[in-house]
């Protein structure tokens, strides 16, 4: 019974990337015999379209606004006026719906959206016992402590980007923050515990940068903020395995209520083809492409799903790629390549077919990448560092080469090139010299590929039974349901009374 009474809601950041990794933490609910409602924005709920249809009779879709209009972008130079919004319009629309949550088994038609009729159809969910909030919205873990309801916090990012925020007063007590102007940015840091012997300033997050009239991002305060607001939680889980990130998560534990490390989740439960978890149409032609590559030829380039560049960067990249001689498979969303500056109006498509040449390269604006990651052509992933590329990366086995664009993607290239020796880190570099050159030895090192695959084997094992990801899981299974139980037990008393 007290399984059946468990029914999780579960709240991602409205983004692309958060979206991947905690659809398949809620299908893993699902699937331990847990109810889980997932909880996206009107916007993207509209954006998959009716393939978004739950994989589970236990898994349903409901959708609160974000607040924006349906045609703002939602593009990486819009995302402070996003998280405005969130907190603004999103914070109590979601007030409203956990409250009917809670007090009813089917919440008011004017309160939300169902994007799964089918799972109400066996007579509802019962109340909310649980939320996993991501730790993005920190707003969301007080309304629901505030409602009384048990609440766990979600961390999208590595956790040795965490740490960083976790060691930000450190940093600034030790006077390594904020850095010096015109400091050096190979100047080591010493105040990240576990990481003194190869952590440097350019590979701290993007927002320990130097910026505005003190030297200190604005955002940097706010995030830190945020990072030790997920403590309110009764516990932080993480998309890692311990052999991967095991000095952070440890380090990170005492600031914490409990700490889980459950991944990587997009292997361990990867979504049924029927369900949409992409914001964009998968280009899936490019794996026909691929089929007609020799095995570990092609470089596959993907700088995720918010990074921009310049237009003379994309030429840069583009030079040193074309000079490396490799066949290479590149995906360009229509809003990542700023303008040519001297008005040259030649598409970054065109650009790219003449000077590769037919059959040397293949543009998509969107690919299906885990399948294209595993695609034996593949060679090596040029790649923003985001969390789930790299740890996709990983789980294939496939040597990365990396040049971060902001968040956390700094400090995951530095653990790529420095610390699992799975790649190299071309972070602040977009020189095609050092293009060509880095290419060439991602693809072409014995080393790195094996460094790579004995990664990817460590890991396989840290998710297969008796792992330690996988007994991570079983014990957070566990964990929700006794939160759950006692949720119910609690809120049975005051019915009651």
């Amino acid at each position: 019974m007290a399984a059946a009474a468990a029914h999780v809601l579960v709240f991602p950041f409205p983004l692309q990337g958060h979206i991947n990794c905690m659809l398949p933490f809620a299908t893993a609910l699902a699937g331990a015999g847990i109810l889980v409602t997932f909880l996206h924005s009107d916007h993207n709920i509209r954006r998959l379209g009716h393939a978004s249809a739950p994989p589970s009779p236990r898994l349903r879709f409901l959708s609160i606004p974000d607040g924006l209009p349906d045609n703002d972008p939602r593009s990486v130079g819009g995302l402070l006026e996003l998280v405005k919004s969130l907190q603004v319009v999103a914070s109590a629309a979601f007030r409203a719906l956990l409250a009917s949550l809670l007090s009813t088994t089917n919440p008011s038609r004017a309160d939300h959206h169902d994007g799964a009729d089918a799972a109400d159809s066996d007579g509802g969910f019962p109340s909310v016992t649980c939320v996993v909030a991501d730790g993005y919205l920190p707003w969301a873990i007080d309304v629901a402590d505030e409602l009384g309801v048990p609440v766990l916090a979600f961390r999208t990012s590595s956790a040795c980007s965490i740490l960083a925020f976790l060691s930000a007063p450190r940093l600034f007590e030790l006077k390594e923050l904020p850095f010096p102007a015109g400091g050096d940015l190979d100047e080591p840091v010493r105040g990240v515990p576990g990481m003194e012997s190869f952590l440097r300033r350019r590979d701290l997050p993007s927002s320990f940068r130097r910026a505005g009239e003190h030297g200190v991002n604005p955002r940097l305060p706010v995030l830190v903020k945020d990072t030790f607001h997920s403590g309110k939680a009764r516990a932080l889980i993480f998309n890692t395995a311990a052999s991967l990130e095991r000095s952070a998560l440890a380090h990170i534990a005492p600031h914490m209520r409990d700490v889980f490390a459950v991944g990587p989740l997009h292997a361990m439960f990867p979504a049924p083809a029927a369900v949409a978890t992409s914001l964009w149409r998968e280009d899936d032609r490019c794996v026909a492409w691929l089929d007609g590559q020799a095995d570990k030829s092609v470089v596959y380039v993907s700088l995720g799903s918010l990074a921009v560049m310049s237009h003379e960067q994309f030429t840069e990249f583009l030079s040193g790629l074309v000079a490396a001689g490799h066949p290479f498979l590149w995906v360009l969303r229509p809003d990542m390549v700023g303008e040519s500056r001297d008005g040259d109006a030649t598409t970054p498509q065109d650009a790219i077919r003449a000077a590769a040449g037919d059959g040397k390269a293949h543009v998509v604006a969107w690919a299906p990448q885990r399948d294209v990651l595993r695609h034996r052509a593949v060679g090596c992933f040029l790649t923003h560092a985001g969390w789930n590329s790299t740890l996709e990366a990983v789980v294939e086995g496939v040597p990365m080469l990396c040049w971060p664009f902001f968040a956390d993607q700094q400090i995951n290239s530095r653990f790529v090139g420095a610390v699992w020796r799975n790649g190299l880190d071309m972070k602040d570099v977009c020189e095609r010299g050092v293009v060509e050159k880095t290419v060439r030895e991602a693809m072409e090192s014995d080393e790195i590929r094996q460094s790579a695959e004995a990664l990817a084997e460590q890991v396989k094992r840290d998710i297969a039974d008796g792992g330690s990801s996988a007994m991570e899981l079983k014990r957070l299974v566990s964990f929700i349901r006794e939160l759950s139980s006692t949720s119910t037990a609690e809120n049975d008393l005051q019915i009651q009374e």
